[in-house]
This record gives C-alpha cells, sequence and structure tokens, in this order.
C-alpha cells in the first residue's frame, strides 16, 4: 500500500517535521491537531479550543477523503483533566453514534503550551 501525505491550508501547518495527516490504504490518520484558528492558539476557553481542534482534525480527514462519521479512534491530550467535561461535551457535537473509541490522558506541556491537542484514525468503508 502506498502511503500518502496529507495537506491542507484549513489545519495548523506542522511545526515540525511531520505530515498533517498520513493516508494509507482505508485508513486516515491525522496528527495531533492544536486549537489554532487563522494562525492563533487558542488558549482562554477550553470548549472553544476543543472546537477548533476538532474542526482541524475533520479538515485533515476531508483531505483524505474522510469524515468523522469514518473514525475509529480519537486520542485527546489535556493539560488539565479538570477540562474534561467541558471537552466531552464539545466532542459529544462531533460523533455521530457508535462513538468511535477514544483515550483522554492529562500530559505535562504541550506543543506551543497548547491547552489540549487531538488526533483522530478513520477507516474509509
Amino acid at each position: 500500500m502506498t502511503k500518502l501525505q496529507l495537506h491542507t491550508d484549513d489545519a495548523p501547518a506542522a511545526v515540525g517535521p511531520y505530515s498533517q495527516g498520513i493516508s494509507v490504504g482505508r485508513l486516515v490518520l491525522t496528527s495531533g491537531q492544536l486549537p489554532m484558528k487563522n494562525g492563533v492558539l487558542i488558549t482562554d476557553d477550553v470548549a472553544k479550543a476543543a472546537r477548533a481542534s476538532l474542526e482541524n482534525v475533520a479538515a485533515v480527514l476531508k483531505v483524505g477523503h474522510a469524515a468523522l462519521s469514518d473514525v475509529v479512534k480519537v486520542t485527546i491530550f489535556l493539560k488539565d483533566m479538570d477540562d474534561f467535561p467541558a471537552v466531552n461535551a464539545v466532542y459529544g457535537e462531533f460523533f455521530p453514534q457508535p462513538y468511535p473509541a477514544r483515550s483522554c490522558i492529562e500530559v505535562a506541556r504541550l506543543p506551543l503550551d497548547a491547552i489540549l491537542e487531538i488526533e483522530a484514525i478513520a477507516h474509509i468503508q
């Protein structure tokens, strides 16, 4: 299977030597998407940040011909686990049932000192 690099101007550019996403076979994998909109990192409102990260995930998936409804696994990295309920509420607006498998991890620090980061794996039918 050929590994294809995914790129879109509708999500933040990579801040290092990695791809926004990769497509291989029927899988589309996004890199962690920071809560950025129009080049501005959202740090003042975790719900807005979650929404921005998920919109960025969706943009990368779209380039790989996938949608949020194709997502089978999500990983959320939070700077503060106390933000889990607010992030969970926003998350529920983006994914239809059956919900993807998910992990949520509190981390000491994220790139650019972001408050969260979200990555996803999709399987195209």
